[in-house]
């Protein structure tokens, strides 16, 4: 699994499936080039806080994306976790099972199509 760097990357995943929690947005994008690889990125805006409370809350959604992205994710795609306010605050378990319901529910919809 690898990251995603690119400022093209995050935005063509804006064009995906989203599927918002209370705690994060996760957009989930096919990638549609036949490599099952999935890449993920997060984002975390200044309006959520300060640096160490943006730091705090990316290197939560990183253990969560290498915890649950490689069995639960959407082989081939693109995941980007956007920071919600609220993020900082949530358990982490509850923050995990929300990861796991929201890639259950992205996972349905592109199985559909």
């Amino acid at each position: 699994m690898s990251k995603l760097t690119r400022r093209a990357d995050f935005l063509a995943a804006n064009a995906g499936r989203r599927a918002p929690m209370p705690g994060f947005v996760l957009l989930v994008r096919p990638r549609g080039d036949d490599d099952p690889a999935m890449r993920y990125g997060i984002t975390v805006t200044k309006k959520i806080g300060g640096a160490v409370v943006r730091n705090r809350m990316k290197r939560r959604f990183r253990a969560l994306a290498a915890e649950l992205l490689p069995e639960r994710g959407v082989p081939g795609a693109d995941h980007v976790l956007i920071g919600r306010a609220g993020g900082v605050e949530r358990d982490f378990s509850l923050l995990r099972a929300e990861l796991g319901n929201a890639l259950a529910r992205l996972s349905r919809t592109e199985a559909a199509r």
